[in-house]
Parts: C-alpha cells; sequence; structure tokens
C-alpha cells in the first residue's frame, strides 16, 4: 500500500511519475492546467483590486465637482517633479518586472535574478520618495479632515474643503503604498526561489502572476499621479 501511494502524482517532493515537474500540485494534471488556474485567480484578484480603486475615484470626483477651489488649492502643494519621479520609477520597474517573466520563460537564471533585485530596488525608490512627500506633508500641518493645520506665509486662508483633498491624498496613496509592499514581498520570494534554481521554461507561473499584480500597481499609480499633482 505504501509503495503505491508513493507512486501518486503529488504524494511525495521527490516521487513524482517521470516526466512530472516537482511543482505540479497533486490537484492538477499537467503544469498548463497549472499555471492557468493561477492566473484566472489573479485575474479575478485583480479585478477587486480594479473595483476597490474605482470607488475611490468615484468618490474623488464627486468631490471635486463639489468644491474644485479646495482641490485646486490642494494640488498646488505637491511635488510635481517627486511624482514624475515616482511615476518614472514605476514604469521603469514594469519594464524590469516584463524583462524578468521573458527571462524565466527562458530559463535564464542569471538574468531573472538581475531584473528581479532591479525591480526590488525600484519599489524601495518609490517608496522612500515617497517617505520625504508625507515627512513634509506632516511638518507642513497639510494632513486629511480637520486636522489640516497650515498656516499659510501670505496670511491667505485656505477654503475650509481642502482637508477633504488631502484625506483623498493620504488614503489613495497611502493604500497604493500598502499595494508596492505586498508586491515587494512577492517580488522578494519569487527571488529568493529564482536564486534557488526553482524557475525554467516549464515552470514559471510564480513569476508571471507577480508581474501581473506588479503591473496593476503600476498602473493604478499611473491613474492617481495625474489626479492628484495635475488637478486643472
Amino acid at each position: 500500500m505504501a509503495q503505491e501511494i508513493e507512486k501518486l502524482p503529488g504524494a511525495h517532493a521527490g516521487h513524482h511519475e517521470e516526466g512530472h515537474s516537482p511543482f505540479l500540485q497533486h490537484h492538477f494534471a499537467t503544469m498548463d492546467q497549472q499555471m492557468e488556474a493561477g492566473k484566472l485567480g489573479m485575474w479575478i484578484f485583480l479585478v477587486t483590486e480594479v473595483l476597490l480603486f474605482g470607488g475611490l475615484f468615484a468618490g474623488y470626483a464627486l468631490m471635486f465637482s463639489r468644491h474644485p477651489e479646495a482641490f485646486h488649492q490642494g494640488h498646488h502643494h505637491l511635488n510635481v517633479t517627486l511624482g514624475v519621479v515616482n511615476t518614472a520609477i514605476l514604469i521603469f520597474s514594469s519594464l524590469t518586472m516584463a524583462l524578468g517573466v521573458r527571462a524565466a520563460q527562458t530559463s535564464n537564471k542569471s538574468a531573472l535574478v538581475k531584473y528581479l533585485i532591479i525591480t526590488f530596488a525600484c519599489a524601495c525608490g518609490f517608496l522612500i520618495v515617497k517617505f520625504f512627500e508625507y515627512s513634509h506633508k506632516i511638518h507642513e500641518g497639510l494632513l486629511p479632515g480637520t486636522n489640516y493645520s497650515y498656516v499659510n506665509p501670505t496670511g491667505e486662508p485656505s477654503d475650509p474643503f481642502i482637508g477633504t483633498y488631502f484625506s483623498f491624498y493620504f488614503m489613495m496613496t497611502g493604500l497604493h503604498g500598502l499595494h508596492v509592499i505586498a508586491g515587494m514581498s512577492a517580488i522578494a520570494y519569487v527571488l529568493w526561489r529564482a536564486i534557488k534554481g526553482h524557475f525554467d521554461s516549464e515552470y514559471n507561473a510564480p513569476v508571471e502572476i507577480t508581474g501581473l499584480y506588479w503591473h496593476l500597481v503600476d498602473l493604478i499609480w499611473i491613474y492617481l499621479f495625474p489626479l492628484l499633482y495635475l488637478v486643472r
């Protein structure tokens, strides 16, 4: 009986039938089926993420239509240059992530490791820039809602609803920042596995799925940047 159990696919990592990948889970018949199921699951998850941020975008549009002057005043306090830098960082990181996926698909371990490290470094750079942005806002009193306490050097009063703008700013950029951290965790995981040589042309689903998530993180920022930094 023990010998029969060991012959079952996935019964033990070291006892797969000949021709089966050690990474093929027992409830899938083939690696292609496993990969397609994983990608489908990630796409469903990404749809829920779009719905989440879509609700925030809708709320932002509604409040902007009611208090346009407050939102115009608020965006002047943002550093557009830093926003552009972060946009460039994320776009570049999407490129390196895509190159990493391609490297995995072609069994190029050294290139995969290199591109994952670059992508992770870009994510770190993004968060460092955002840290300096947040520090400046907190120091100046540019805070959400009733916590807004900025004093204009010219003595000109701020719009009473400007705190609403910064509520959306911190809510949306903060939530996006958490997604960046989650993406970094996933990248670190696949990087660790890439260094151990787990990925090749036959098995690279974790890299591709992580890439899908990271592209969404990039796409969300591409919408956030003009929405918050380039208010017209």
